[in-house]
């Protein structure tokens, strides 16, 4: 196989395989012995990994920026989201075949469970695909007119498309920020929110008596109540990951924002049979295509949503399930590659952002993260976020760490 020159490299056949377990960083849970997941979960592969390579700390979250995914991803993968970042629902909707017109906007448009006004449940139950694609059909034929359109997603995730020439003007709040509140003080607010709220509201009697949600009834799992509108924007304009870094890359996730995000930077996204977004997704599947992914590309993302997930319920004993789960079956694969490979491999982890179980959100602090490979010194720490606070190394600005990672440049500035 023939490949580009790129003077980053230590050898022409460096591969790199970028790890991210979403919002696996944690605080210390009294349940574990004042420990985080990562320090409590049983993890062998990264941390023999920690010890052989480095452990340091970045914030994924530009200044007066929000922590979603949608800003900490985009940094974690190397684009500053000052400059390129115009909203989390129009980096989705690429990966659901949506083009997003000049006059377009994007919303994004959760199934959740809303009961006596308090959010419940921010994903319905984690509602299936099968079964929230026909209540999104049925909001597109009770609401859809040619200015408002609705797509269905994956799960609970979806989208709206407003043709709005003059554009959006509201304040919107992720659900997932708002578990056990009443939502009342959380509604859309601003010059366009009364707008936003009368679809959501609409939504209500739609769901109410469909038989997706009777069937979820039957089976005494939560409902579908209605729709909640947020994180609007308009297409961005990103250039091509190689243009940037010069290697050619593929991204693994089963989530529509960082499979749009990858196509818009022309990553390869790969589809692997079963992954699903949350703990029972396809660990072995993901490890397994990476490896092979790094036969025809230079890089490999591999995304895995589960720990964020998690955090966002309060589940620290699956959290740790999924850490155990990430590093047997995603981080021992290609560590083993790596040894196969005869040191030809560089990988790096790190979370986009902290999910607490405590706070069921996430937090705009720094993670840990950690590289291994060649031209990687070590030094000898564990890899967790007490160790990453006291390591040495810290990486600032957040999307400065791909530049890094590739060039093997690990000195302070």
């Amino acid at each position: 196989m023939i490949r580009i020159r790129n003077p980053r490299r230590p050898t022409d056949f460096m591969k790199y395989a970028v790890i991210c377990p979403d919002g696996a960083s944690d605080w210390p849970i009294a349940a574990l012995g004042q420990r985080t997941p990562f320090q409590a979960a049983r993890l062998p592969n990264l941390s023999r990994l920690a010890r052989e390579g480095l452990v340091g700390r970045t914030l994924h979250v530009p200044a007066g920026m929000d922590n979603g995914s949608d800003i900490c991803v985009m940094s974690l993968i190397g684009f500053d989201p000052a400059r390129y970042h115009t909203g989390r629902a129009p980096l989705e909707a690429r990966s659901l075949g949506v083009d997003l017109g000049p006059d377009d906007i994007a919303v994004r448009c959760n199934t959740v469970t809303v009961e006596h006004g308090v959010m419940v449940d921010y994903s319905a139950g984690h509602i299936r695909t099968e079964e929230s694609r026909p209540l999104l059909e049925a909001l597109q034929a009770a609401l859809g007119t040619d200015e408002v359109r609705f797509h269905p997603g994956v799960q609970y995730r979806h989208l709206l498309v407003l043709r709005r020439p003059d554009g959006l003007q509201a304040e919107c709040t992720p659900p997932h920020n708002i578990t056990g509140r009443e939502v009342a003080a959380y509604l859309p607010q601003g010059p366009d929110g009364g707008f936003l709220r009368d679809l959501m509201e609409r939504s209500i009697p739609v769901f109410a008596d469909h038989p997706a949600n009777e069937a979820r009834r039957r089976r005494g799992e939560g409902l579908a109540t209605q729709i909640w509108l947020w994180g609007y924007g308009r297409r961005p304009s990103l250039p091509a990951f190689r243009e940037v870094y010069g290697v050619s890359g593929a991204l693994i996730s089963a989530v529509d924002l960082l499979r749009s995000l990858a196509m818009y930077l022309g990553l390869d996204v790969l589809q692997v049979p079963g992954i699903t977004g949350f703990t029972d997704t396809n660990y072995a599947g993901k490890g397994q295509f990476a490896v092979e992914a790094l036969e025809r590309h230079d890089l490999v993302f591999v995304h895995i949503e589960a720990p964020d997930e998690c955090g966002h319920i309060g589940d620290h004993a699956r959290k740790i399930e999924s850490l155990e789960r990430i590093d047997a079956e995603v981080i021992g694969r290609l560590a083993e590659s790596a040894h196969a490979k005869r040191g030809e491999l560089r990988l790096l982890v790190c979370p986009d952002h902290p999910t607490p179980c405590a706070l069921k959100t996430h937090a705009t602090e720094p993670v840990p993260f950690l590289a291994w490979g060649p031209g990687v010194p070590a030094a000898g720490l564990e890899y967790h976020e007490a160790d990453a606070r006291r390591s040495p190394c810290e990486v600032a600005p957040g999307h400065a760490l791909m530049d890094r990672f590739l060039k093997g440049d690990w000195r302070n500035p």
